[in-house]
């Protein structure tokens, strides 16, 4: 195999395999991929490991691109440094490094991260501190976080931050987080933090949610976003109404209450470059949502060399590229519950 080699890099081979879209749109295993670009502001990392989610499979049905790599986060070895990222002195080759890139990309084909090798963005990625391994890294990724930034802070517009809460003397701001989930992961999300769990298979959930809180729930976050997850919801929002933030896209039909206001949340706009997708995903470049990112991404890098950021649970799928594959499979059949699928693509632990 022939070798390349970049600015402030170690020796590269010329290609590399990937999980892309074909001209269908289908998912689809290459070996002879083109290595990414390396710009400016953007760290090459030769990938580790990789964390497989919803999106990841949901991306090529909806949105196809032919010719994009799939795949979203990774952890695993910085190889090559952009020349504006050499200079802040920020990275270096060899260090280890956890994030989430924008996979399927039609803008940006090259940057899926069910790749060996993949270009992210050095303001929205990692470092992985000395007590974490790489397979724990990727399932911290970038993605979940990210999205979570935008959910509570702009969706929501909780006030104060993880690492900045506000006065514990304001009582107007005392939240309490509650869950809502099987009865099998109640331990699972009490141990994140949730102060009570309800069982969604419950006929009586949304009534119950409803006395807990006193009748005041004012703040949703549903992931699912499934007609029956959206009734749930609307049906345990307090009687004032509040914010209900959604992480897929919604059907204004099941918007049933007016004191209940919507509103979709697509995770990748935090990197505040333009977001090339239809049916509501989509968004302009947007330098105040860049600006809010960078500032929540170093936030979040306290707290993992801190160990306050918690991964789920990792269950790691063998087979390297048809790893992703099947573990694809298990997400879209609902195979999965309470774990982080995560498939080693390097030999580095």
């Amino acid at each position: 195999m022939s070798r390349v080699r970049y600015n402030n890099s170690v020796a590269l081979p010329a290609t590399q395999t990937v999980i892309k879209q074909n001209e269908d749109g289908l998912l689809t295993i290459q070996k002879d991929f083109p290595l990414p670009e390396i710009r400016s502001d953007r760290l090459l990392v030769r990938v580790e490991y990789v964390a497989i989610n919803p999106c990841d499979w949901k991306m090529s049905e909806r949105f196809p691109a032919p010719g994009a790599v799939d795949g979203c986060d990774f952890a695993g070895t910085v190889v090559a440094l952009g020349s504006d990222v050499s200079k802040t002195g920020r990275f270096q080759v060899g260090e280890k490094v956890c994030g989430g890139v924008h996979g399927s990309n039609p803008i940006d084909p090259t940057t899926g991260s069910f790749a060996e090798y993949l270009s992210a963005d050095a303001e929205f990625t990692f470092k992985v501190p000395g007590y974490m391994g790489l397979k724990e890294a990727a399932a911290v990724g970038g993605t979940g976080i990210g999205t979570m930034g935008l959910a509570l802070s702009k969706s929501l517009g909780l006030p104060g931050s993880p690492t900045r809460p506000v006065g514990e003397t304001d009582s107007k701001y005392v939240l309490v987080p509650i869950a809502v989930c099987s009865p099998k992961n109640y331990d699972l999300v009490k141990s994140y933090g949730a102060v009570k769990a309800f069982d969604y298979h419950s006929p009586t959930c949304a009534q119950d949610i409803r006395a807990y809180t006193k009748n005041r729930l004012a703040h949703i976050i549903d992931p699912i976003v499934e007609a029956k997850t959206m009734q749930l919801c609307y049906a345990a929002m307090g009687r004032a109404g509040g914010k209900y933030c959604a992480l897929e896209a919604y059907a204004d039909e099941l918007c049933t209450r007016k004191v209940v206001k919507p509103e979709l949340v697509m995770g990748m706009a935090i990197l505040g470059r333009k977001v090339a997708l239809n049916h509501g995903y989509g968004s302009e470049a947007d330098a105040g949502k860049r600006a809010f990112g960078i500032e929540w991404y170093r936030e979040m890098q306290d707290l993992l060399d801190a160990g306050r950021l918690m991964t789920h649970p990792v269950r790691v799928v063998p087979g390297r590229f048809d790893g992703i594959m099947k573990g694809l499979q298990m997400l879209k059949t609902k195979q999965v519950s309470g774990e982080k699928l995560i498939v080693q693509l390097g030999s580095n632990n």
